[in-house]
């Protein structure tokens, strides 16, 4: 027997424990109800997200529709890049029992990407910057750390040399018995941006056909835009930036067989470059030099021209927790007759006023005084309800205004994508 082999009481009376005790389990007691009631209340605040895919992703904490509701709130802004993808700043900002607590963190999306393949790389980033908040929770002990090898710094090679190119051209046509429409678009891009230089060129062109029938008339309504643009921008440390525009432009609607211009400029940013993303003051001063050649003579009688011209734009962006503020005004004027000038101002401003209600505005006016390209003559009935002319106006405004108000439950874990979205 091997019992009568142990000598020793001791070892014997632990092995008569271990054969009788309960086997020893290293997994927690799990009870998902307990669980969810600990986890932080998380509010995600971002424009370009997939919500529902956040929510299957991430199932460890409790979703939120209100800020003021949220243990956590995630703070989600976005820019493009010089490569055509997006650069995403998360600022998670900690409030009741983690207040105090803020961290931001960066993701990268490139062109190339997959919207799928986007999303993926924002749950992911989602998950590090909620880390140091699950530490203080008791969910802390149910997670584990695993650590991706990650290669050695090493130069990039591009053999681009950072250029990106886009190309698109498209057209569609319709149309019945008494109207038919046929136009056709096409779009090439080129740019090359990189913290020190930002160089931007595009073409565009637009044809469009319409044709109407009326008893015995057919009326033919015909419309052409083409326009190169340029800019390069060179970066003076965190506040300074020096370029300029070249454009070519040519529009029936604005009466311009061609328009030159050339327009250095400089920008002075109140805040630094590195946090544009949240917040943006910037002072950009340029000044002009064109050259038009009319379709028609104009109201001055001009067939040519070449016009120097300045202009004056103060820009401010700003997007914190409590909502978003967007807002310009630029003022511009030709050289030779300063009462040719032109004022436009716009803005944009999405505000919570507190829990569940939230309002935003939108508006743009702009007091026009400098459309030296109208053409001489009688404008037809055909061109005015076509849009096909542009008309003489001393001012243009639009304005939109909101409100609403959301209220029930405050939590939004549930995702359910039967039937659609709406």
């Amino acid at each position: 027997m091997i019992i009568q082999r142990i000598k020793s009481p001791a070892v014997f009376a632990i092995l008569i424990l271990i054969c009788f005790s309960k086997p020893y389990s290293q997994k927690l007691e799990f009870d998902p109800n307990k669980i969810k009631a600990q986890a932080p209340k998380v509010f995600i605040d971002c424009r370009r997200c997939d919500r529902d895919f956040i929510r299957t992703e991430i199932t460890f904490v409790n979703y939120v529709r209100d800020k003021f509701e949220a243990d956590i709130h995630i703070l989600i802004t976005d820019e493009r890049t010089g490569g055509g993808g997006r650069k995403y700043t998360l600022t998670f900002i900690g409030q009741n029992e983690f207040s105090g607590m803020e961290y931001t963190l960066v993701y990268v999306s490139y062109k190339t990407d997959t919207w799928d393949e986007t999303r993926k790389g924002l749950v992911e980033t989602l998950k590090r910057g909620l880390f140091p908040f699950l530490l203080r929770t008791p969910l802390e002990k149910y997670f584990s750390i695993n650590f991706q090898k990650q290669l050695e710094p090493t130069a990039v090679e591009d053999k681009w040399n950072f250029w990106v190119f886009s190309l698109s051209i498209g057209g569609d046509m319709s149309g019945e018995k008494y109207r038919s429409s046929r136009s056709v678009d096409m779009n090439f891009s080129a740019n090359r941006v990189t913290p020190e230089l930002k160089i931007r060129m595009g073409i565009s062109g637009n044809f469009d056909e319409k044709k109407f029938k009326y008893e015995d008339e057919t009326i033919i309504s015909t419309y052409k835009n083409i326009n190169f643009s340029s800019l390069i921008v060179k970066s003076i440390g965190e506040h300074w930036s020096i370029g300029g525009w070249f454009g070519i432009y040519s529009s029936t609607y604005n009466n311009l067989k061609s328009f030159y211009t050339l327009a250095p400029a400089i920008e002075y940013n109140f805040f630094p470059y590195s946090i544009s993303t949240r917040r943006q003051l910037r002072c950009l001063y340029r000044v002009g030099i064109n050259f038009a050649n009319y379709f028609e003579e104009t109201i001055y009688y001009k067939t040519s021209e070449k016009l120097y011209n300045e202009s004056l734009s103060i820009i401010m962006e700003v997007k914190e927790p409590w909502g978003n503020v967007s807002a310009s005004l630029q003022g511009s004027h030709y050289f030779h007759d300063f009462e040719k000038n032109r004022l436009t101002f716009w803005s944009h401003l999405s505000f919570r006023i507190f829990k569940g209600l939230s309002i935003y505005l939108r508006g743009r006016y702009q007091r026009i005084r400098d459309q030296l390209y109208l053409p001489k003559g009688e404008v037809t009935l055909e061109e005015v309800l076509l849009r096909r002319r542009e008309l003489e106006t001393g001012y243009e405004y639009s304005l939109s205004v909101g409100v609403s108000y959301t209220f029930g439950s405050v939590f939004s874990n549930v995702v359910n994508p039967r039937f659609g979205g709406r």
